[in-house]
């Protein structure tokens, strides 16, 4: 069994910075693709950013693209988002999740359905 749990969120002021830590527990992380997405009220979960399971390659959405950041540690079996220039628009609760496919073709990964594990989430607010 494939356990995730986020930690990181908080309140932060326009501009500023968080970062969001995914610590997976059960399985070698070092198989898996690792995805965050996020969720405001009201709106249906969006993909943010993906890293594939070697970390070459990665993928994010228009919106986060240039302000976020996302890496993968898999000795210590943990994925980082870095956020930076955060605004309010930003504020949702954060989702890491994994699934053992690769990244590579298909963009599967912008897709929520597609993921196999998930965590329970942070919440992230950005104050104007």
């Amino acid at each position: 069994q494939v356990q995730l749990v986020e930690s990181g969120g908080g309140l932060v002021q326009d501009g500023g910075s968080l970062r969001l830590s995914c610590t997976v527990s059960g399985r070698t992380l070092s198989s898996y693709a690792m995805g965050w997405f996020r969720q405001a009220p009201g709106k249906e979960r969006e993909f943010v950013a993906v890293i594939s399971w070697h970390g070459g390659r990665t993928s994010y959405s228009d919106s986060v693209k240039g302000r976020f950041t996302i890496s993968r540690d898999n000795l210590k079996n943990t994925v980082l988002l870095q956020m930076n220039s955060l605004n309010p628009e930003d504020t949702a609760v954060y989702y890491c999740a994994a699934d053992p496919r690769q990244v590579s073709s298909g963009n599967w990964w912008v897709r929520s359905r597609e993921y196999r594990y998930w965590g329970q989430g942070t919440q992230v607010t950005v104050s104007s």
